[in-house]
């Protein structure tokens, strides 16, 4: 997957730097989440982070709704799968600000499981990672 601004120049001072630095993971890649708090700590717009972290060389991890990553996910929640394809005329395909706000009334790790596990599919990346997303992996067990 390309991020949406890789021919973006991205000027940060060293303090921007080091916050995004200071929270990495233990491999050197910076999750889902961190992204999200690391943008508003160094006063950027989450989209940008993905264009951000590949000019420092570093990668986003972890997507919290499945997409990319090695989090574990539990087992489909068919009532939250249910009500999603109910609230938005049975489409399949929703953007990751949709999810991320249907998950207010359940939780991330809830609508993730969902959409890793069913037709669900995620399109316009709020960190900028990816515009579409082409199918499920066949998930490893």
């Amino acid at each position: 997957m390309s991020s949406i601004d890789d021919k973006l120049d991205f000027k940060l001072d060293s303090i921007q730097k080091e916050l995004i630095m200071t929270n990495l993971d233990e491999d050197g890649k910076l999750s889902c989440l961190k992204a999200f708090k690391v943008a508003r700590l160094i006063g950027r717009e989450p989209k940008e982070m993905s264009g951000i972290t590949k000019s420092l060389g570093l990668k986003i991890t972890n997507c919290e709704l499945g997409v990319f990553g090695k989090l574990k996910f539990q087992d489909p929640n068919m009532g939250v799968y249910s009500r999603i394809k109910e609230n938005y005329n049975g489409k399949t395909t929703l953007t990751c600000e949709i999810l991320w706000e249907e998950a207010k009334k359940t939780s991330l790790n809830t609508v993730g499981s969902t959409v890793k596990s069913t037709d669900l599919d995620v399109v316009h990346c709020q960190l900028g990672c990816f515009r579409e997303k082409k199918g499920h992996r066949e998930s490893k067990s």
